[in-house]
């Protein structure tokens, strides 16, 4: 159980770095520049974690590595930066608490991996505590924003389960550094074609780009593919919910956002959604049982035969 802890831990580190992104780029960073901004988050991101794992795809993964980057990383990065650009920064962030039942509902439609029903329920608290942040709020919200972050949503949510879906024998900072290079490098042309030059930031901007890229991109999708590998998807879905927490927080404190007790009552819900979805102790025991991962073969290292949808190719030394 402690283990497990751990695990939800680092995994925790994702949400609240995607939360905490809302504000950085609703304050700092060009608002016309939704492809660029994309484009400039995902492939530093990727070539920075890429000089970490020097590994390329093998196999499945090439069109596995497009796929994801394109749903991971090319449409849910622009998406999302229209609808950070476009809604307050607690509104844009609690749509993506609904991301918790989407992934059940795909997981279970795709992988036959049928919810528990703790992660059903906490599922829909913390949907009922969207709503309830959402509804009660004073202010017109932007109906193009809130479209925007619905598709960004159910775009990521698609990507996840296959992510977790095809998480044995994959090597995470691999697998990861190549889902952000692909989506970068469909980013660039069309940022180009349709933004003409890349934007020249001012220091702050500098910054915020540095916070987007390393920390909420690079930093936060790698220990959130690792929590897919470890946990369950429902555990990892409700983790998400520390999202639209953080970025209600983080609204309300600096941007001066207002946050009634009907609004107070939602993140209560979430959090409480949060809570519904920890791992039993069964679950834990059951995913305790596979041999540790340092006694795993590597996919493919020469010293050993590497199955054939092992995702990544290296040599001896970059293993250490």
């Amino acid at each position: 159980m402690e283990a497990s802890f751990r695990w939800v831990v680092l995994t925790a580190v994702a949400p609240v770095a995607w939360g905490a992104n809302y504000y950085v780029t609703r304050e700092f960073l060009p608002a016309d520049r939704p492809l660029w901004g994309a484009a400039l988050r995902a492939l530093p991101a990727g070539l920075l974690l890429l000089a970490l794992r020097p590994r390329r795809p093998r196999g499945a993964w090439w069109w596995r590595s497009a796929l994801l980057g394109l749903l991971n990383t090319a449409g849910f990065f622009v998406l999302l930066y229209i609808a950070s650009q476009s809604l307050a920064t607690s509104v844009a962030s609690t749509v993506m608490a609904a991301s918790p039942l989407a992934m059940l509902l795909l997981a279970w439609a795709l992988t036959a991996a049928r919810p528990a029903r703790a992660h059903l329920l906490g599922a829909l608290v913390g949907l009922g505590g969207v709503a309830l942040m959402l509804l009660t709020r004073a202010e017109p919200v932007s109906l193009p924003g809130l479209a925007a972050s619905a598709a960004a949503m159910l775009l990521s949510s698609l990507g996840y389960v296959l992510a977790a879906r095809w998480r044995d024998g994959a090597d995470v900072l691999a697998t990861t550094a190549w889902q952000l290079v692909a989506g970068g490098l469909v980013l660039l042309p069309a940022a180009a074609a349709f933004e003409g030059a890349p934007p020249e930031p001012t220091g702050r901007e500098l910054l915020a780009f540095g916070y987007v890229a390393v920390v909420a991109t690079a930093l936060a999708f790698t220990a959130w593919f690792a929590g897919l590998r470890r946990l369950p998807p429902g555990t990892v879905g409700l983790v998400g919910l520390l999202n639209p927490l953080t970025g209600v927080l983080l609204g309300t404190a600096l941007a001066g956002e207002a946050l009634g007790p009907l609004q107070l009552a939602g993140l209560l819900l979430v959090l409480t959604g949060v809570a519904l979805g920890r791992p039993s102790r069964g679950v834990t025991r059951a995913r305790a049982a596979p041999a540790p991962e340092a006694r795993r073969p590597v996919a493919g290292v020469r010293q050993t035969p590497a199955p054939t949808g092992s995702p990544c190719r290296t040599n001896p030394r970059a293993d250490g």
